[in-house]
C-alpha cells in the first residue's frame, strides 16, 4: 500500500472541499482550485479530513494513488498558505524591475530587456533588483513560471552568472589555465 496515498489530508477551518465524482474543488481564504482525480482514484471526506482511496492494488492504481493524494494536499496548502519560489539574479548589470504585481522587466546581459507577464493567479515581487519572488496558490503553476524565468538565462558554470533558484547549487568549473 502506498505510504503517501494512505496518509489522511487534514482540512483546516475556513477551507471548503467539494467532491463531485472524479472532480475535487478546494475553496479557501486565498482562492479556489479544482482538479480531476486520475483514473479510478476516489476521494471521501470525514470529520474535517480527506481520504484518497484506490479500488485495488494494480500497478497503475498504486502509482496514481500517491500522486492524487499529493496533488490534493498541494491544493489544500495552496488555498490556505500559498506557494513561493525565490529566484536570485547573479551577474554584473543583471537586474529585475517590477512593473506592477503581474509584470517584471529583466536585464540579463542581452542587447534588449525581457518583459515577463504573469499568468492568472501568479504575482511577482521584486524587493531588491537581484531577487524575484514568484507567488501563487497553484504549486504547479508557480514552479512552471519560475522555471520559465530561469530558462531565460540559466546559470553558467564558469562565473556562475544567470538566474538561479534561491537554494540551488551551481557546480563551478575551472577555466583555462595560462601558459
Amino acid at each position: 500500500m502506498s505510504r503517501i496515498g494512505r496518509a489522511p489530508i487534514p482540512v483546516p477551518s475556513g477551507v471548503e472541499v467539494t467532491i463531485a465524482e472524479q472532480n475535487i474543488t478546494v475553496k479557501g481564504p486565498k482562492g479556489t482550485l479544482a482538479r480531476d482525480l486520475p483514473g479510478v482514484i476516489t476521494a471521501r471526506q470525514e470529520d474535517g479530513t480527506l481520504y484518497i482511496e484506490r479500488p485495488n492494488d494494480e500497478r497503475q492504481n498504486r502509482a496514481m494513488h500517491g500522486l492524487a493524494r499529493a496533488l490534493v494536499n498541494n491544493m489544500v496548502v495552496g488555498v490556505t498558505d500559498g506557494f513561493v519560489k525565490d529566484l536570485d539574479i547573479i551577474g554584473v548589470g543583471y537586474r529585475a524591475t517590477a512593473k506592477g504585481k503581474n509584470k517584471i522587466e529583466l536585464a540579463l546581459g542581452y542587447s534588449h530587456s525581457i518583459t515577463v507577464d504573469a499568468p492568472d493567479g501568479i504575482e511577482f515581487e521584486v524587493d531588491v533588483p537581484t531577487h524575484i519572488a514568484v507567488k501563487g496558490i497553484d504549486k504547479e503553476l508557480v514552479g512552471q513560471v519560475a522555471a520559465n524565468i530561469r530558462k531565460l538565462r540559466k546559470p553558467e558554470p564558469y562565473k556562475g552568472k544567470g538566474v538561479r533558484y534561491r537554494d540551488e547549487y551551481v557546480a563551478r568549473k575551472a577555466g583555462k589555465t595560462g601558459k
